[in-house]
């Protein structure tokens, strides 16, 4: 199951720089110029979890595998991107691909980084950026809906399911608001998501600040977080240039390094936690003497969704499943303690995982 968070933000905000922090890889060219980045890089990173290491230690386990979240570093767009602008059109397809966004946002002052507006000023980026998703969308649907009502008044009933979401799609776009901001049923759900709108993604805020504002923020960042906050967003901080440092340096003096510049844990770590939920993905666990492992799924799934996860057999097959939460693990030393403790109750093909749990492979039989 792969979930990927694209990276996008105007050219020169830090958007590569923080790729190649966050593979750990200087696969990303990284440079002061507009469309360094052409073709969107990709890598997959593993999710920060220290439940994981303690279940491992308690079962004595030979390797960890962490749950995985796949970025993409797109190329930096322009206003003019929705008509083509600045390669506009390519970069637009590769943000269609991804499941959310991470918009990095410049917040800080240099005068040797060039801003392509000669302006540092973090709510006009984000309008920049949202308004070219929004044409692009508008444009779409616009060329799309004259078909479907024509479906919808012969009496196509899907057509006429389609036309009805769409239409209040394009009522939002006209009004310069994101389609993700459309109200509609559970049911209508999937019509919405097979319109493939670029501003019904999900969006993270990732601001970019100074080393001295790497653990708090500034002026800039509150200004974007209050934004973020109106949308039903979220936004996080970090420091592009302290992160890439830290990237370089063996795992040993890292935590040397996070101390001298008064943080507790890398930024990215909260980049890649808050990307977690900002897909409602949540996390469980298997673990045994081979391996401890962190599995994703998606928030609401049930207990065979979840062992399909691990095997697409184990979910055709599944009839129950034996299931721990995290805290009873841990509080009794392990399965054996849980077991006896009567802590590991039988999980039905309606259970509905909570996050943390430990799932066994499902009693097939």
């Amino acid at each position: 199951m792969g979930f990927k968070c694209g990276i996008v933000g105007l050219p020169n905000v830090g958007k590569s720089t923080l790729f190649n922090a966050l593979t750990q890889t200087s696969a990303a060219q990284a440079a002061n110029y507009p469309f360094c980045t052409i073709e969107p890089n990709v890598g997959d990173v593993g999710v920060p979890d220290p439940r994981l290491g303690v279940l491992a230690a308690i079962a004595g386990s030979g390797q960890i595998i962490p749950t995985r979240l796949t970025f993409v570093d797109i190329a930096g767009l322009v206003k003019g991107a929705s008509k083509g602008e600045g390669l506009g059109n390519q970069f637009l397809a590769n943000i269609r691909e991804t499941d959310a966004i991470a918009h990095v946002v410049r917040c800080f002052e240099d005068g040797d980084i060039t801003h392509v507006s000669g302006k540092i000023d973090p709510l006009a980026d984000i309008e920049t950026i949202e308004t070219e998703l929004m044409l692009a969308d508008l444009d779409s649907l616009e060329k799309r809906i004259v078909n479907i009502e024509k479906k919808a008044k012969q009496g196509d009933k899907e057509a006429k399911e389609i036309a009805d979401v769409m239409g209040r799609a394009l009522a939002l776009l006209r009004e310069g608001r994101p389609a993700r901001l459309v109200e509609r049923s559970h049911e209508e759900e999937k019509i919405f998501q097979g319109l493939g709108l670029l501003s019904s993604k999900p969006v993270l805020y990732v601001c970019n600040v100074e080393e001295g504002a790497a653990d708090q923020g500034n002026a800039f960042s509150d200004r974007v977080k209050a934004f973020a906050e109106t949308e039903g967003n979220s936004a996080v901080v970090v420091s592009a240039k302290i992160e890439s440092e830290i990237a370089v340096l063996p795992e040993a003096d890292q935590k040397d390094y996070l101390e001298a510049v008064g943080l507790s844990e890398p930024g990215l770590n909260r980049v890649i936690r808050a990307g977690y939920d900002l897909l409602h993905l949540v996390t469980y666990f298997t673990v045994g003497p081979k391996e401890a492992r962190a599995w994703t799924i998606t928030r609401g799934t049930r207990a065979p969704g979840a062992a399909g996860v691990i095997h697409t057999d184990f979910e055709k097959g599944f009839i129950r499943a034996e299931t721990i939460a995290y805290d009873d693990y841990v509080t009794n030393k392990g399965e054996a303690g849980a077991r006896e403790a009567g802590k590991v109750p039988l999980g039905s093909k309606g259970y509905v995982g909570q996050g943390g749990g430990g799932l066994h492979l499902p009693l097939n039989t």
